[in-house]
């Protein structure tokens, strides 16, 4: 073959010059039968082989490649002959080429064989459908980098996203996902398309027969939309938010958010969510944003009241007035403990209950084995045995961060008073934590040292006193009782002087 810049002398030569065959031939050294060919069209040949290349050490052998991985086909998916177990089959009849030649042959055969795969283009009525998934990123959440699972909820009409990154996959985070997603985009679709998340399905039946959750058809049914499960294995038939959970990593965790919480990683997310209305999708005549307000009167209304989005359990208090959740333990306030309580798990909070009333709650733990105090919980059995303060775990914890000045006024009790009394004083001051901000009672103790009333009481004085420091006792009026108002005449000093001046002889 000769290049296209070759053709081009040739048919300059011909065409322009007027040159003949000979001549050309002649002076480019190319045979006639090349001329003729450039000279027949401007346009490059495609180079194809006119017959296979002949390959004396693995042609023997291309029979029984090509018969193993015809068997391949009848075999479990699982056990099938892979490229190097067909190359021992063939070393074995007596090949003694390289594995490489072996794996080449391989794949042009199965590219040979593979047809590509054509997908349906399709179009959504505004409002009718929705399509979520999970995706994993990573996250630096208070100086940690850790793995964060994704939320993803995609509307096919609009193309609206929304994230919301979570600690895992959990059922009840699955479902925090849907509710905050219905109120972004202010309605529920009527259909939404999942995978087959066990969240939702807890077993997968022949076709698209589903046995759900009962917790996730609860939830269904609160909202009224209707669920679709793709065949197991066939991403495509979601495929708007596989794309959008692609899309969502790159740009709207590019580069690698640091945050403090996960309060202010979702409040990133959902900024970006908003920020990206403005984006116009290629081949559509308007924004998403636009899109999405063409379809918001087509979403099923919202119900008046959220679901719960919790797991919940009976619990039984421990000895150490805990409860136990997901090998986690969880403290209650020891005056108000019961042995029987319910608990609530949320996504990000754990509430603890006893007859409906919320007596207790944490931020969730998702470590494995942990002891998750409040301190405040423990005051009331500290106050009555002060001696196990020093050891008392809860306030061991609580050390660690308290202020400097909170060990200043326990180490002046402690002088004071003996037998306990100055722990037990110290124990009350910190009860003061169950009624006033921390900030507060830390302002309120450096004042009632300067004064020095280092008591419980001189210490809640002050924090009235910050809370109100205008307050002025008002002036008695006794217009209206002339009989108690009388006139104090002011005492005479004069003796006194006298006391003094004899003194100082």
């Amino acid at each position: 073959m000769i290049s296209v810049e070759d053709r081009e002398k040739i048919r300059r030569a011909y065409f322009v010059e007027g040159k003949g065959l000979r001549q050309i031939a002649r002076e480019l050294h190319v045979a006639r039968k090349t001329v003729l060919k450039a000279i027949e069209s401007a346009e490059p040949e495609t180079y194809t082989l006119s017959q296979p290349r002949p390959a004396p050490i693995l042609g023997p052998y291309k029979q029984r490649i090509d018969e193993l991985l015809a068997e391949n086909s009848k075999l479990p998916r699982k056990q099938r002959y892979t490229s190097h177990k067909i190359f021992e089959q063939i070393v074995k009849a007596g090949y003694q080429g390289a594995e490489s030649t072996v794996r080449g042959y391989i794949g042009q055969r199965r590219k040979d064989k593979k047809r590509p795969k054509v997908y349906l283009p399709l179009e959504f009525d505004p409002g009718t459908d929705a399509q979520v998934d999970w995706g994993e990123a990573l996250a630096e959440i208070a100086g940690v980098l850790v793995t964060v699972q994704v939320f993803f909820m995609r509307l096919c009409y609009s193309r609206r996203l929304f994230l919301m990154a979570f600690p895992a996959q959990k059922q009840e985070a699955f479902f925090e996902g849907h509710v905050q997603a219905f109120h972004f985009f202010q309605g529920v679709p009527h259909r939404i398309a999942y995978d087959n998340l066990k969240a939702a399905v807890q077993k997968v039946l022949e076709g698209h027969t589903r046995q759900e959750q009962q917790a996730f058809i609860a939830f269904r049914s609160h909202y009224l939309f209707e669920s679709h499960f793709c065949t197991p294995g066939q991403g495509h038939e979601k495929g708007g938010v596989e794309h959008g959970v692609g899309f969502g990593r790159r740009n709207f965790m590019v580069p690698i958010p640091k945050v403090a919480s996960f309060a202010e990683l979702n409040a990133l997310l959902l900024a970006e969510c908003l920020k990206d209305d403005a984006r116009q999708v290629d081949g559509q005549p308007v924004t998403i944003g636009e899109a999405w307000e063409l379809e918001r009167p087509s979403l099923r209304p919202l119900p008046g009241r959220d679901y719960q989005c919790c797991v919940t359990r009976a619990v039984s208090l421990t000895p150490y007035g805990q409860v136990e959740f997901e090998s986690n333990r969880y403290s209650v306030p020891a005056d108000k403990a019961q042995l029987h309580l319910a608990l609530r798990a949320y996504p990000f909070r754990i509430d603890i209950l006893s007859k409906d009333a919320i007596i207790a709650s944490h931020a969730r733990c998702y470590r494995k084995n942990q002891d998750v105090f409040d301190p405040l919980h423990y005051l009331p059995l500290l106050e009555q045995r002060p001696g196990a303060f020093q050891h008392a775990k809860p306030m061991r914890r609580w050390r660690e961060t308290w202020p400097p000045v909170y060990e200043k006024l326990l180490a002046k009790l402690q002088a004071e008073e003996k037998d306990g009394q100055g722990v037990r004083e110290f124990v009350r001051i910190l009860r003061l934590h169950e009624q006033y901000p921390a900030g507060l009672v830390e302002q309120a103790v450096r004042q009632a040292l300067e004064y020095g009333c280092i008591h419980a009481d001189g210490v809640a004085l002050c924090l009235r006193q910050m809370q109100q420091p205008g307050a002025m006792m008002p002036a008695l009026d006794l217009a209206a009782h002339p009989r108690l108002a009388s006139e104090i005449a002011p005492p005479d000093l004069h003796c006194y002087e006298q006391l003094l001046s004899a003194a100082g002889r």
